[in-house]
């Protein structure tokens, strides 16, 4: 199986922008030392803080599945309810 890349925006609402932030924060370390994890980058957009990305490589799919039901995805979930406007993810292959 190839390399498997994410693309999630989480969308805070303006008044939870810095409790979503510290949430996601927490995330990255432990997720960095997952086994598969290529990359976890967190970014937040210029023009609206309220919108965060993380642009995410893992080596495959299945090791991707498994991250996410670690408990501390499930904790973020927990922390962040009610908090977040919108959510997306997209999976994607890169191709050139």
């Amino acid at each position: 199986m190839s390399k498997l890349t994410i693309v999630a925006n989480i969308i805070a609402n303006d008044d939870k922008i810095e409790l979503v932030k510290a949430e996601l924060l927490k995330l990255i370390e432990i997720t960095r030392a997952e086994a598969g994890c290529i990359n976890y980058d967190l970014h937040q957009d210029n023009e609206n803080p309220a919108h965060f990305m993380f642009y995410e490589n893992w080596s495959s799919r299945e090791l991707w599945q498994q991250h996410m039901a670690n408990q501390h995805l499930a904790d973020y979930m927990a922390a962040t309810e009610g908090a977040v406007a919108q959510f997306t993810l997209n999976e994607m292959t890169h191709i050139a």
